[in-house]
């Protein structure tokens, strides 16, 4: 499947505000996937143009909408993904956190990985310090609200990650991408089929240079 372009809303950022205009760039560098992911950007990218709060400032849904840094962990010499089961969301995601005020999304992920995993965050050569895919998801149960999630990858041997936050995560595994296309829609995080399809053509056209 090729990506279509994603032309998004001719807005400009807000001047006064440098870390807002970086998100802006952030997001306008995504290459959309299919339509879905093309409607998000555009969402978000609207989202951030209008001075909307980005960052969440009271557990769980202040504001309803508020930035989350994603972080896929791939194994690639061994072909794996690591997943985890969150325990309030019922899912198995990958691990994550809150764009905490004033922080780069990036930096998010070197703090989540660390605190949530005991792993050093090491950027997949795919993408950089940049984000593959982004969603914009309505969270389930009490407390729900709208998670604009930026995915980003991360490469580390399986072997290394021995620990995890319990107090986040019931449990982890590692899947091969087959896996996890072949895990039922219900189980994992609503988007996960898609960051697969995508992650594959992205490493498919990394390979042809």
């Amino acid at each position: 499947m090729t990506p279509p372009d994603h032309p998004l809303p001719a807005v400009a950022p807000v001047p006064a505000d440098p870390a807002r205009a970086r998100l802006l760039h952030v997001v306008g560098a995504i290459e959309a996937w299919d339509e879905l992911e093309r409607a998000h950007l555009e969402t978000t990218f609207r989202w951030l143009a209008g001075g909307a709060p980005v960052h969440r400032t009271r557990a769980p849904d202040v504001p309803a909408m508020h930035l989350v840094s994603y972080f896929v962990v791939l194994d690639d010499a061994r072909g794996l993904v690591l997943l985890v089961a969150h325990r309030k969301a019922g899912l198995w995601l990958p691990a994550g956190g809150h764009v905490e005020p004033g922080e780069d999304p990036w930096v998010t992920v070197v703090r989540e990985s660390q605190e949530e995993l005991g792993l050093e965050a090491v950027a997949s050569p795919i993408t950089g310090e940049q984000p593959l895919f982004l969603t914009v998801t309505r969270t389930r149960g009490p407390g729900s609200h709208t998670d604009v999630c930026l995915w980003y990858l991360l490469n580390t041997d399986a072997r290394t990650i021995t620990s995890y936050d319990q107090g986040e995560f019931s449990a982890i595994r590692w899947l091969t991408e087959e896996q996890v296309l072949q895990e039922p829609g219900e189980r994992i995080d609503p988007h996960m089929h898609r960051f697969i399809r995508k992650l594959q053509h992205a490493r498919a056209r990394e390979r042809r240079g």
